[in-house]
């Protein structure tokens, strides 16, 4: 099932505004409960947790910023 461009948009709105920050606030508290000796190391988590959220969302942020192909010219 495609979601429409317009669906496209609304659903990466919520996700930029609602989803995000709770992600976020998510692995702060998780990782902050594991002590990490190593700066280099939490680094590293920080950035691949930072990377792995956006992709089950891949098909919906795809094309969100270009032109509605559906409106018409």
């Amino acid at each position: 099932m495609a979601l429409s461009y317009k669906a496209r948009r609304r659903w990466a709105l919520v996700i930029l505004l609602i989803g995000m920050p709770l992600y976020i606030i998510f692995v702060v508290a998780v990782l902050a409960t594991f002590t990490v000796e190593s700066k280099l190391l939490q680094f590293f988590m920080y950035v691949f947790l930072g990377i792995v959220w956006i992709l089950p969302f891949k098909f919906i942020f795809k094309g969100v910023g270009q032109a509605d192909p559906d409106a018409e010219p």
